[in-house]
């Protein structure tokens, strides 16, 4: 069935005429449009800033922590360069009981993927900065993933509104765990590791900024509609992201960079020591 319909010239003319729609959309929204070149634009500056800033690292979990960074603008700038393509945006219908129920309305689900690739990579840079083990790693990144593909699954369907606010919740309960582990486990790591004091700074930036997302999804056109604007909320989305991704993204890996020693020092991943102790083991 599926290579039927590839194969049939109609339905291929009728894809490209949606992404050539959602292109020209966005380009004629100034609000909408502006959003997300402002997002290419920062990730590919920050991709230049991060390539910079690493080319001196020396120890091996300065250099982990380096290219989860590095991975942050990456991701974002294929994917908001899809967002303004049309690849990854739709129209669709809103169930029955939402506010704009009926009326097609713009949804940009690729920020989804973006989230799903881009925010373990934050997560990862924490957890190596904070020395936790791969056990308290593992739970947040898997728990993360869990968060956004459940955010997803609520942006995306339409048979149920009911539905959207379950999913919506479930996504919400792993996003808590995820909090959780932030504000209550790697602390702890990150005073034994010496890296308290920046991890603090950093902590709190993510767990402040990651609040907002949901609190976006819920008044925006995706939730209660309380504010109907594709353009508006498709900013609060970009300033959340350069300032939880490129903002957050720089703070590290310059610290990082300043302070090789403490970051090396700290234990292992897997937790047999830290690279000084490897290096004289061997």
């Amino acid at each position: 069935m599926i290579e039927t319909a590839l194969a049939d010239p109609t339905v291929a003319e009728f894809t490209q005429l949606l992404q050539t729609d959602a292109y020209e959309m966005i380009q004629e929204d100034t609000l909408l449009s502006s959003s997300l070149w402002a997002n290419v634009a920062l990730a590919g500056l920050s991709i230049l800033t991060f390539v910079y800033l690493g080319r001196d690292l020396k120890n091996t979990r300065a250099k982990l922590i380096w290219v989860a960074v590095l991975l942050v603008p990456l991701v974002s700038v294929s994917s908001y360069s899809s967002l303004l393509s049309g690849l990854t945006v739709d129209m669709i219908m809103l169930p029955d009981g939402h506010p704009l129920a009926g009326e097609p309305q713009f949804s940009s689900w690729g920020r989804y993927l973006t989230w799903t690739l881009s925010t373990p990579a934050i997560l990862v840079g924490l957890g190596l900065l904070a020395g936790t083990d791969f056990t308290k790693l593992f739970a947040a990144v898997t728990m993360d993933i869990a968060m956004c593909v459940t955010g997803l699954a609520a942006a995306l369907i339409t048979q149920s509104y009911l539905l959207r606010w379950v999913f919506f919740g479930i996504s919400c309960a792993f996003f808590l765990v995820v909090v959780y582990i932030l504000l209550a486990e790697w602390p702890a790591d990150a005073a034994a590791a010496g890296t308290g004091e920046i991890f603090g700074t950093l902590k709190l930036l993510t767990v402040v900024l990651w609040f907002g997302y949901p609190i976006v999804w819920a008044v925006g056109i995706e939730g209660l509609a309380l504010i109907e604007s594709a353009g508006v909320i498709s900013w609060a989305y970009s300033a959340l992201d350069i300032l939880a991704k490129y903002v957050f993204a720089f703070l590290l890996l310059n610290w990082v960079r300043n302070n090789q020693d403490v970051v090396g020092a700290g234990p292992s991943l897997l937790g047999s020591g830290s690279d000084s102790a490897a290096a004289a083991a061997d």
